[in-house]
């Protein structure tokens, strides 16, 4: 089965779904595949408060489905399922579903976000927004004259603890080595914060928290001492594990331009790919922020630019 469309949008975060918004509104009757996660990383998110439009926060879930519900009202078609190839040597570009169906397209964006890296303790879902995060600029103010640990040493690591010291009364960072892999002048800043704490040689063992019915905190981080072995609890309020992300870029490689990271290379100022009629808007493109307005953002611009070169072409 073939299905030919003007506009393809891969992904159904943020940005794929603010694209498929502007896309609609251009007449390109986008056709919007969501993938294994409709919503993206906002879907796992218990309380957002810096999306605007919602001067009281709202749950990621609730602020993903009113994004969905808009791109449908103007005309976007969702789709369950996954595109398993795709084709980007000529256009129209041919990608595959996993239902078999061959989507021949005008132009593609590329909104495949991003997944956090999660170290695996055996408590770290059961309190994944809950007082457990990857964000601390999404979820640091809930935390505020609070205790709060960073896991990691690296820039992001090392930015996040410095965000938190703004709003926590302490924070600690827990790294395994006894020497940080962010910059120096970073470093430098962390060591010379007061209310930051280093715990080096240090890794991390499990979370512990309390559960009441549907209440659940956060109540501290187990660690274990990388060469004695001795274990302790750090009593915190809150865990931001700073490991990093992964971009959602492996079924583009050897067609779409990429850092020695997987994200998706993209013209200075624009969404455009190094192939004329691939766009690329969210965290897949972007290394630097992971913020979902931002995302929104660059899939409202790659929306503007895949109409613009259909107009041109």
């Amino acid at each position: 089965m073939q299905e030919n469309v003007k506009c393809l949008i891969i992904g159904a975060g943020p940005a794929g779904y603010t694209a498929a918004i502007y896309t609609s509104r251009a007449d390109l009757s986008p056709l919007v595949i969501e993938g294994m996660q409709p919503g993206g990383q906002l879907t796992i998110t218990n309380e957002v408060e810096n999306f605007p439009g919602y001067p009281e926060g709202s749950s990621g879930p609730v602020i993903m489905e009113d994004i969905r519900q808009q791109a449908i009202h103007v005309g976007a078609r969702l789709r369950p399922g996954m595109v398993t190839e795709v084709d980007f040597s000529s256009r129209p570009f041919h990608c595959k579903l996993d239902d078999g169906t061959e989507v021949v397209a005008e132009t593609v964006i590329v909104a495949t976000g991003a997944n956090a890296r999660w170290i695996g303790m055996p408590g770290e879902a059961q309190y994944r927004g809950f007082g457990v995060s990857t964000c601390a600029t999404c979820d640091g103010n809930f935390f505020r004259n609070k205790t709060t640990v960073v896991i990691g040493g690296g820039d992001t690591a090392l930015e996040d603890a410095l965000y938190l010291s703004n709003l926590c009364t302490k924070v600690y960072i827990v790294h395994r080595r006894d020497q940080f892999r962010g910059t120096m002048a970073l470093q430098k800043q962390v060591l010379s914060t007061e209310n930051i704490e280093v715990v080096w040689d240090t890794v991390p063992v499990d979370i512990v928290g309390v559960k009441q019915g549907f209440i659940k905190k956060v109540t501290g981080l187990q660690v274990k001492d990388v060469h004695s072995g001795e274990e302790r609890t750090l009593e915190v309020d809150g865990v931001f594990e700073a490991i990093g992300v992964s971009p959602v870029s492996d079924l583009f490689k050897g067609q779409l331009d990429m850092n020695e990271q997987g994200y998706i290379l993209t013209q200075p100022g624009t969404c455009r790919t190094n192939i004329p009629g691939v766009f690329a808007a969210g965290d897949v493109q972007d290394p630097n922020y992971r913020q979902a307005i931002i995302a929104a953002g660059a899939g409202a611009i790659a929306g503007i630019e895949a109409g613009r070169f259909l107009m041109g072409s």
